[in-house]
């Protein structure tokens, strides 16, 4: 494990940030200075975050020029009836414009009764947990016992809706939910940290394919299921080269996929050249 780490480091401590920047959801929200403003675009930004990075950016962009200067002064002040219009024609993939739009009216409610997301949030979290799990578990269970019918016509989730809010509680591995918590909780190199007094090690990773198979490159897990305890296991694993900060190898492991320069051991011939290939971790 001691070559592990000096390799997780040095591609840690090397990695272009800024270049990948564009390649991720993050650029939205780093578009913004008030922290409110931070807040509720990379909660939406993390939630249209899948599928071709191109797509979702696009759909992304669009919501927000839509909102104008601050998105967090208009979903203050978000009313289906008057702004659902503004929005006609804006859908993404398993997402239907009414879903979109129920996710405003969603985050209006939160923000008038909390005034942000991590307040809401930190009515479900305990410092003594040992993971956010309980806190997103809340928070998620929060979101979808809400009352639907202004926007929908009758109290409904459809599947659109609820793929915006997934949960621990149903095993989802939560990754666009994951994502949105390192930005808030983390406070170093491209994350935010406006969220206070949850420390880092506290996080999940954020699970897609490619930590997946880089994961199960390193000897990090064994498990076939993209679920939460495969996130947990390979939170569990990181935590071995950085107690404090497991997440901060993410981003780096993570766009080493999303680059290409990570496909399965089957269709990549460079995989023995890669630098996290098990010949040079050994």
């Amino acid at each position: 494990m001691r070559n592990v780490k000096k390799i997780l480091d040095r591609f840690y401590r090397e990695y272009d940030f800024k270049e990948r920047i564009l390649h991720d959801p993050i650029q939205f929200p780093l578009s913004y200075e008030n922290p409110r403003d931070i807040e509720v675009s990379a909660f939406m930004a993390s939630c249209l975050a899948y599928g071709r990075v191109d797509q979702f950016k696009s759909v992304i962009k669009e919501l927000l020029s839509r909102m104008g200067v601050s998105p967090y002064d208009f979903l203050m002040h978000f009313d289906p009836k008057k702004h659902s219009k503004r929005f006609n024609g804006i859908k993404y993939r398993f997402n239907e414009n009414a879903d979109i739009i129920c996710m405003f009216f969603m985050l209006n409610k939160v923000l008038s009764r909390s005034l942000s997301i991590e307040n809401a949030f930190k009515r479900f979290y305990r410092s003594h947990d040992s993971t956010i799990e309980k806190g997103l578990a809340g928070i998620m269970s929060m979101f979808l016992k809400m009352n639907t019918a202004p926007v929908y016509g009758k109290n409904i989730k459809p599947r659109g809706l609820i793929q915006f809010f997934p949960s621990p509680t149903q095993r989802s591995a939560c990754k666009r939910a994951n994502l949105f918590l390192r930005w808030m909780i983390r406070d170093e190199d491209i994350d935010f940290g406006i969220w206070t007094g949850i420390p880092k090690n506290k996080l999940m990773i954020p699970l897609d394919t490619h930590i997946a198979r880089i994961s199960r490159c390193l000897g990090f897990t064994e498990r076939v299921s993209q679920d939460w305890k495969m996130a947990l296991e390979i939170t569990e694993a990181l935590k071995q080269f950085d107690a404090r900060d497991p997440l901060k190898y993410d981003f780096a492991l993570c766009h080493h996929g999303i680059s290409g320069l990570c496909e399965s051991m089957k269709k990549n011939v460079n995989c023995r050249k890669c630098i996290f290939h098990t010949e040079h971790v050994a």
